[in-house]
């Protein structure tokens, strides 16, 4: 089936090529739209509704109308000549929030189909300073932090509060979640815009330095930018029909591991082209690209499925932010795999030898003498003392994983932008929680009132817990059945002493003060980010295990050998562990962090197990196409390697680049997810599979096949080809 896909792709390549242009041109523009629509959740949504927080964003949503994609703002404002603020000034305060809370904030969308967020935000007067320096006033605005409509809501609504302000000679400073996001963005603006356009240059280098020709670096960029729209439209799409929420992660994802992947296997397919036109000069273009595609295809295939099958094991995942990034992820790399075996066979079809314009010397076998012909001559030479090494390297790097520790500390702001210096000024004269801070949701049981006298002892019973600065005024439904106020923590809310505050002793004191047949619950960040924890550690011990079995299923289906599917995953699983082990030792001992991102073991072992696996596929794949050939395995071992290590080393190296271009994004988890998986899928490319693969291929030999008997062609080998030194037995 794979064979007549590709060779109809290249019989009607023109056709292909028109046809993927214009569906992703089209899904192109629709995609912001589509994904704005399906990215309204926040962290909390994900959570499964037994856990706490989630019961109280419950009540918040049913009994007081607030909608569970509610991102709070924190103004302070103060006198600008710095006095205390007077009656006076308090009076114009509260009139000022009063006209705040009732104009509509008016935004345009800035893409067809992205939702609409103008909006109304809802405006209160919060705590003041106990020395009158300064009073804090909220808003609720409806939206993730993340959603760029919404950060333009804010922004025009921020330069609306500092104008009012201003003219009643008061200053304002604002902070929360959303302010977060939007100062650390512009302050990193630059950074991200460089580190894109290094990490495009690096691929177009790349390219350029393998295939010495521009066209054959610019082309599969552009091919894998636009199918990379397309997948982000299907997913998107996808999403809105089954109505599931994605997380506003999501996209960026997507365009890191689809950039990769695509250039990946494009780059597969462009050697494996330039090799068989290098032996059949005089064949017809679509004959070979037909060919090419057709040998590739297979392991291609089973490299995405690989893929596939590992980020689906996230939809059994309790957390939902795990569960529905699997399915995305699973669907965008279906998208590309639709490309790798259409798109990409009718390109080489319809570029022909015109894709290595203006290189000549890629018609000329490679000098054994290369680098690629070097290596893959040490390699099958020594192979014990190669696979050693390799695991040597491996085994040190994993040791760095001994005492590894998660850190919870999400969303830690960066501490020069104007949103920390105003968390700050408010943390030296309240509670550091105060510029994020929790609500405890109170409802009596099957629609009663609540007794007001019981609801103030709880309240009164928080306020006494140790860690907790101090307790806002109740507010009561208009039936009186369910009841809210607000906490204010000691310790800012992003810490790990916070979530344990609120996880242990504040969960606790609800539970046994809560009225009499009510329930009692906190939400907030650190209560949510408490209970992902605990959702994350039980989803780990399932995900692994079921995703490693997947992998090795289709590895035996590919391979048909019980032996070599072991050998793999003995590869990727020490890979994992020393990625693991690296990242642990510069992030948690080096830098000094708590630890590494509580994501990263996970997103780890997906892409550096999943996408690492790619590369072994390509290599298992040309060992056994060379060993079938009459030849000692070890010198099937060198031809395979000399073959291949070019393409597997500049595809690891692309992808490897493009993960890398996340290390400078503001959000330290994703820097440790940019700098952990690029350094992954350098050992899963040069390290596994163009060292140890191999020099345990050259150990085992044929056996590695077992119980499949390879079997091999008949004929004379040509003893100049096939020659290693005299030094090396054969095997």
């Amino acid at each position: 089936m794979i064979r007549a896909l590709t060779s109809f792709s290249t019989r009607h390549a023109w056709k292909v090529v028109v046809l993927w242009v214009i569906v992703c041109g089209a899904m192109t523009v629709l995609g912001p739209g589509l994904m704005s629509r399906a990215s309204d959740a926040q962290t909390g949504d994900f959570l499964p509704s037994t856990y706490d927080s989630a019961a109280a964003l419950r009540i918040a949503e049913d009994d007081f109308g607030q909608a569970s994609d509610t991102t709070t703002v924190t103004m302070l404002v103060a006198r600008t000549d710095g006095a205390k603020l007077a009656d006076g000034d308090r009076a114009r305060l509260a009139d000022i929030a009063g006209q705040l809370g009732r104009l509509r904030v008016e935004v345009s969308p800035s893409e067809p189909l992205v939702k609409d967020r103008s909006q109304t935000p809802h405006v209160a007067v919060g705590p003041g300073a106990p020395d009158g320096s300064f009073q804090l006033v909220t808003a609720d605005l409806r939206g993730g932090p993340g959603d760029t409509a919404v950060q333009d809501v804010y922004k025009k609504f921020r330069d609306n509060a500092e104008r009012e302000f201003g003219a009643a000679g008061l200053r304002t400073g604002f902070t929360g979640p959303i302010a977060d996001a939007v100062d650390t963005d512009e302050a990193n603006k630059t950074a991200t815009m460089v580190a894109g356009i290094l990490t495009f240059g690096l691929i177009v280098l790349l390219n350029v330095l393998a295939f010495r020709s521009v066209l054959a670096a610019i082309v599969p960029l552009l091919a894998v930018t636009l199918v990379g729209g397309a997948a982000t439209g299907a997913v998107a799409g996808m999403a809105l029909l089954f109505g599931i929420q994605l997380d506003a992660s999501v996209p960026s994802l997507i365009s890191v591991v689809l950039l990769g992947i695509g250039v990946d296997y494009f780059l597969f397919q462009m050697f494996r082209f330039r090799e068989h036109l290098r032996n059949h000069p005089d064949q017809n273009k679509r004959t070979a690209a037909a060919i090419t595609a057709g040998k590739v295809g297979a392991a291609v295939t089973c490299a995405a499925l690989t893929i596939v099958a590992a980020f689906a094991t996230l939809g059994i995942a309790t957390f939902g932010q795990f569960r529905v990034l699997g399915p995305a992820i699973a669907v965008s790399v279906l998208v590309m795999l639709a490309a790798s075996l259409t798109l990409m066979p009718a390109l080489l079809a319809v570029c022909g030898r015109g894709l290595f314009w203006p290189a000549k010397a890629w018609k000329k076998e490679p000098a054994e003498d290369g680098w690629s012909g070097r290596w893959a001559t040490r390699v099958a030479a020594r192979p014990a003392r190669h696979a050693l090494g390799a695991l040597l390297l491996l085994g040190l790097l994993t040791a760095g994983a001994v005492g590894v520790r998660m850190n919870y500390n999400v969303g830690e702001p960066r501490s020069d932008t104007a949103a920390a210096r105003t968390a700050a000024e408010i943390s030296s004269a309240l509670p550091a929680g105060a510029s994020d801070p929790h609500t405890v949701y109170v409802r009596a049981d099957g629609g009663a009132a609540l007794d007001g006298r019981a609801v103030d002892r709880l309240a009164s019973v928080v306020g006494a817990v140790p860690g907790v600065g101090q307790v806002g005024a109740v507010s009561y439904t208009p039936d009186r059945g369910a009841a809210r106020f607000d906490v204010f923590l000691e310790s800012p809310s992003e810490t790990q002493e916070a979530r344990d505050l609120v996880s242990g002793p504040l969960r606790g004191a609800l539970r046994d003060a809560a009225p009499p047949g009510a329930e009692a619950h906190v939400t907030g960040t650190a209560a949510i980010f408490a209970d992902v924890s605990e959702a994350v550690d039980h989803d780990l011990k399932i995900v692994f295990p079921v995703a490693a079995v997947l992998i090795a299923v289709i590895l035996f289906l590919l391979l048909r050998s019980l032996l070599a599917p072991l050998v793999l995953m003995l590869a990727v699983g020490l890979g994992f562990t020393a990625t693991l082990g690296a990242a642990a030792f510069a992030f948690q001992h080096v830098a000094g962090r708590p630890g590494v991102a509580f994501t990263l073991p996970l997103v780890l072992f997906l892409f550096v197990v999943a996408l690492g696996t790619d590369y072994n596929i390509l290599i298992s794949d040309r060992l056994r196409e060379e060993m079938a050939k009459p030849v000692p395995a070890r010198v099937a071992v060198r031809e395979a390697l000399r073959h291949t290590a070019p393409a597997i080393a500049t595809a690891g190296l692309v992808l490897a680049g493009s993960f890398a271009s996340l290390a400078v994004n503001p959000d330290t988890a994703m820097q440790e997810v940019g700098f952990s998986t690029g350094l992954g899928i350098v050992l899963s490319s040069l390290v596994l599979s163009l060292t140890l693969v191999p020099a345990l291929a050259a150990v085992l030999g044929r056996g590695m096949w077992w119980p499949r008997r390879v079997r091999t062609g008949g004929g004379k080998p040509d003893e100049r080809v096939y020659r290693l030194p005299e030094t090396t037995s054969m095997r």
